[in-house]
């Protein structure tokens, strides 16, 4: 027993299924949240029909803090920010939202979406790493919050960076956020329905317009895709950033580009159930920091506080340092 223990080949073996146990991800996407608005908000979670279910549904969000989460593969769904979250002194004591309120009376939404006027972005994952991701920013539902989303990969940036609420038509205005024409006049040529519910009926309006030209990397109306999804090659992360302080371009990279494929995700409000758990991590350092010199680096392992792509960085290092250690006890007597 002791000479099979002390066999290098078996060293080997241990020491990858080690760090397989304690560091593999398998083909999840992990979601980074960072609130740069100033004031708490409370991220929403809605999980497609027909797709695997991501938790939790919903949370809080301190200013200046970040969040993550994985997902798992092929999940698709939607995120967007509530903003001025409180318990209402009628009705109850229900808690409630000033904006993208879910109604689910908590924190978590429970399966239920957000209530225009809601600035949403919008995912779907592909189920393996030879997929290709499919995302954007959609104003369709209305703006309460400047919303970026930045992939991994080089892959380009999508999102609205600008304060909407500045440029408001008065009609859809409502306190700091901005109603959809569809939401406010409730017509078939504003919300592509009826008649309208094709992309050579239901064209751009003076109200989607404002919404284009302030934010150009974003869904204005239901049909507008050429200029508003965007794909990254499977396996990428993202990091979801409400109110940010400043905008990379939002120019397409090598390995990105906008795409005429329909939006991959449904503007109806589908219901789910929860099936499955993601992992989660909060942290104060930026998402793809590799700071392989910190002496703590096991412990935040251990407690997950590492950033995804450190404990993929640490992944391979540590197979890295199995291997060579098992090849120099192979070349000794």
């Amino acid at each position: 027993m002791d000479s099979f223990l002390a066999s290098p080949a078996t060293f080997l073996c241990l020491a990858l299924l080690l760090s397989l146990f304690f560091f593999h991800e398998g083909d999840s996407t992990t979601f980074t949240f960072v609130n740069k608005c100033g004031e708490t908000v409370w991220p929403g979670i809605l999980s497609n029909a027909g797709s695997s279910q991501m938790q939790p549904t919903g949370f809080e969000l301190s200013a200046a803090a970040s969040r993550s989460f994985q997902s798992p593969a092929g999940w698709s769904g939607r995120f967007w920010a509530r903003t001025g979250c409180f318990v209402s002194s009628t009705g109850g004591g229900a808690w409630t939202c000033a904006t993208g309120d879910c109604g689910s009376g908590q924190v978590e939404c429970k399966g239920s979406g957000a209530a225009p006027p809601a600035t949403l972005a919008e995912f779907t994952v592909a189920s393996s790493s030879a997929g290709r991701d499919f995302y954007d920013v959609s104003l369709v539902d209305g703006y309460n919050l400047p919303v970026l989303v930045e992939a991994s990969r080089g892959c380009a940036a999508a999102g609205c960076v600008v304060d909407i609420s500045q440029r408001c038509p008065a009609e859809l205005r409502v306190g700091e956020a901005c109603r959809s024409a569809c939401d406010a006049f409730r017509k078939p040529e504003y919300c592509c329905s009826g008649a309208y519910a094709s992309p050579a009926t239901c064209r751009p309006t003076a109200y989607s317009e404002v919404f284009k030209a302030a934010c150009p990397k974003s869904y204005s109306y239901a049909f507008d895709d050429p200029t508003s999804t965007f794909t990254c090659s499977g396996g990428a992360d993202y990091t979801i950033t409400f109110c940010p302080e400043s905008a990379p371009s939002l120019k397409s990279a090598s390995d990105s580009s906008s795409t005429s494929t329909p939006k991959p995700t449904s503007s109806s409000t589908p219901s789910s159930t929860s099936s499955s758990t993601s992992a989660s991590t909060s942290t104060s350092e930026p998402a793809g920091g590799m700071m392989l010199a910190d002496d703590a680096w096991l412990a935040s392992l251990a407690t997950g506080d590492a950033t995804p792509t450190r404990r993929k960085a640490l992944f391979l290092s540590f197979s890295s340092i199995a291997a060579t250690t098992a090849y120099i006890l192979l070349l000794l007597p």
